[in-house]
């Protein structure tokens, strides 16, 4: 999870990450590998969703709109065919494969934006704030998916500034504060210093209880 007040640099950090900005100086490293004048490669490798899902929604239908990026690629049909269902069943998109984006829910839309991402099967996925403008009951959904894509073995970096409602899920936490690393670590070792750093979280509350999700 990265963190961290409006201004600090997390959108300009997950462009940069993710090859649509170049960077004026410093590396980029994947897997061990240097891959900052590789930015084909990091687009290649990395999802990013980003906070407005209409932006990444282009095809007419929610089945259309999966295919787009696997069009481009020229999969065959019959590999489009597998992904496609499989990333419908993932993301519990299965009843609306017909339907057109325009008439999904919130949740249902990011859903979707994230099932464009994900059916080029990139071994990161990254999420700018993607419970912005979402009721409760779509965060829950969208909550939900991205635990179950961590159960699955994807690498997920998620960028939000609610973290008294994600912390609980985080494995490592990073806060921006000015374009630099405040502060980075496990949940437990990040969670003293929140408030020192600006970023809001209830007094006094257990870690575990830091969740969208009731228990």
């Amino acid at each position: 999870m990265i963190a961290g007040p409006n201004g600090s640099g997390k959108s300009l950090l997950l462009r940069l990450i993710k090859g649509l900005i170049k960077p004026n100086s410093g590396s980029i490293f994947l897997d061990g590998e240097d891959v900052t004048k590789h930015p084909k490669k990091r687009m290649q490798t990395i999802g990013l969703i980003f906070q407005d899902a209409d932006t990444q929604i282009v095809g007419q239908t929610v089945e259309k709109d999966i295919r787009f990026g696997m069009e481009n690629l020229a999969l065959s049909e019959q590999e489009q065919k597998m992904r496609l269902q499989k990333t419908l069943n993932l993301l519990d998109l299965s009843q609306q494969k017909e339907q057109r984006p325009r008439t999904l829910s919130g949740g249902e839309k990011r859903r979707l934006s994230i099932a464009g991402v994900l059916v080029m099967e990139p071994k990161i996925l990254i999420l700018d704030e993607p419970f912005a403008n979402l009721d409760y009951r779509s965060v829950v959904s969208v909550m939900n998916t991205l635990l179950n894509l961590k159960k699955t073995g994807h690498t997920i970096v998620l960028v939000s500034h609610e973290v008294d409602k994600t912390l609980a899920h985080a494995d490592q936490v990073i806060i921006l504060e000015k374009g630099t690393i405040a502060a980075k670590g496990t949940k437990e070792q990040v969670y003293s210093h929140l408030a020192e750093h600006g970023i809001y979280v209830p007094k006094q509350v257990p870690i575990e209880d830091l969740s969208w999700l009731k228990r």
